[in-house]
């Protein structure tokens, strides 16, 4: 499984929007085949800053979510929403922790 986290650092004045855009992609994501979670967290002491938290079976379903069109589409609309330099780190879960 990999885990992937992305941080966005969004234009103050779209923060609400981008939310709104992202709940309506979430649903098409999260049917992507491949995708066994996602969700969307905001900072608590900057608002402005968003991370996706997402669930992938493996490096080859996140790929091809990453090279789909879809994402292409997804992606070009959300970065016209920000307002730093998107970073990500795809990471294996190797321990749950009780």
């Amino acid at each position: 499984m990999i885990v992937r986290i992305v941080k966005l650092i969004l234009n103050q004045e779209v923060v609400e929007e981008f939310k709104t855009f992202f709940d309506r992609m979430a649903p098409q994501i999260r049917s992507f085949e491949g995708c066994q979670y996602l969700e969307l967290l905001q900072d608590i002491n900057q608002p402005n800053i968003v991370f996706t938290y997402s669930y992938w079976e493996d490096q080859n379903a996140l790929d091809k979510y990453r090279y789909s069109d879809f994402f292409r589409g997804f992606w070009s609309e959300a970065k016209t929403k920000f307002d730093g330099k998107p970073e990500a780190w795809s990471n294996h879960k190797i321990a749950v922790l009780e």
